[in-house]
């Protein structure tokens, strides 16, 4: 059994969506997968649960995040946070403290805000409308089906990277998935059973991390591989196929660790827009052309807290590569000689000492900077 063509359109009526394919068999494609479910799937903890609100924890650091970094900070989330009325009482550094190196920090503050509107306008209780759902901030048409069919079994579709990926091949897919996401959705929804949402999706979604990986797929494992269109004819690693993209840019950052004559460094707190909002750092910016490092910092510390400083010996060179760009940190230690810093392009500014800076939450890339000045705290004499 198999397919004998590759899909070719970007939506389609759901009745009419296996037109394409008249030996598409779905009780066939449903029962073979769960049955590989129950001997395959992952033991992961937030399986061991019903409890919405921590289902819904674990679905939030799982975007962009792997399971092994997600398990441990998900464990002491619900330490902290055991339920949805604690996590909406806290104050937002707690939060982002939590989170802190598990990056896309957008994602702990819209934990937040959600967390508010559920305790103020559903009651404490995450709600199982699919349209209330998407509602709330941070929350999208997968991560809603994913919390709903897993606390709720309801047979709700999911299209995340691992789900894209199994149905791309499985349909022998002939474009990028970015260019077919109404075909996917269809068929992601075709597919789950009106009884079982819960494993089923559990289920695809460990095929696709486990046996349909993006590279060297063990499809000799794979329970769908008779019915792959892929594997049929043999371009299970060219498919999905990808977009191609421009290089992403590499910026050069001035980063300055302020000292004052009381030993203490200056920190500031981000605005709460953007990719790092409301996280704590060491204050700069970004290296303009035809400027070296040293008149960066100068000049970022006057535009952005309105002081002079000295500027003093490297302490480090770091790299960190985001989602969508990278960054060279090129980290000076400074004195601070004149002004009252003030929060011109930040929320709040403080001095700090060294063994304060753990109270604070940071980008993953300052802590780096942070364990430095741990090895050596003086402040750097005069040049």
């Amino acid at each position: 059994m198999g397919f004998s063509t590759s899909a070719n359109r970007d939506g389609c009526d759901s009745a009419n969506l296996f037109a394409d394919w008249p030996n598409f068999n779905v009780g066939e494609l449903r029962h073979a997968l769960l049955r590989w479910y129950q001997q395959e799937g992952r033991s992961l903890p937030w399986r061991d649960t019903r409890d919405p609100y921590a289902i819904w924890i674990s679905e939030i650091m799982l975007q962009q995040t792997q399971v092994k970094t997600v398990i441990p900070y998900y464990t002491r989330w619900l330490q902290t946070f055991p339920t949805v009325e604690v996590l909406a009482a806290a104050d937002q550094q707690t939060v982002l403290k939590a989170w802190e190196g598990l990056g896309y920090y957008a994602r702990a503050r819209n934990l937040h805000r959600a967390a508010q509107a559920i305790a103020t306008q559903h009651n404490g209780q995450f709600p199982q409308d699919f349209e209330a759902a998407i509602a709330l901030p941070g929350i999208g048409r997968t991560t809603a089906g994913g919390i709903l069919s897993a606390a709720f079994n309801q047979p709700l579709p999911i299209l995340d990277g691992n789900v894209k990926r199994v149905l791309s091949r499985l349909i022998a897919l002939d474009r990028p998935p970015s260019k077919a996401l109404a075909l996917l959705w269809d068929l992601s929804g075709a597919l789950v059973p009106p009884d079982n949402g819960r494993d089923f999706n559990q289920a695809l979604m460990d095929l696709g991390a486990t046996c349909c990986t993006r590279r060297q797929p063990t499809c000799v494992q794979c329970p769908w591989q008779t019915n792959c269109a892929a594997y049929n004819q043999n371009v299970q690693s060219e498919i999905p196929m990808t977009e191609v993209r421009d290089p992403i840019p590499h910026k050069q950052i001035g980063v300055a660790v302020v000292w004052n004559d009381e030993g203490k460094i200056l920190i500031d707190r981000r605005r709460q827009e953007g990719l790092l909002g409301g996280l704590w750092e060491f204050p700069g910016g970004k290296i303009e052309p035809g400027e070296n490092v040293e008149d960066c910092i100068r000049r970022e510390l006057q535009e952005e807290v309105a002081i002079a400083v000295e500027v003093g010996d490297r302490l480090m060179t770091l790299e960190h590569t985001y989602t969508h760009f990278k960054v060279t940190l090129n980290v000076f230690h400074c004195r601070h000689l004149s002004g009252e810093p003030q929060p011109i392009e930040c929320d709040e500014i403080r001095w700090v000492t060294v063994a304060e800076l753990d109270e604070y939450p940071f980008p993953k890339a300052n802590l780096k900077i942070i364990e430095a000045l741990k090895l050596g705290s003086q402040i750097p004499a005069p040049r």
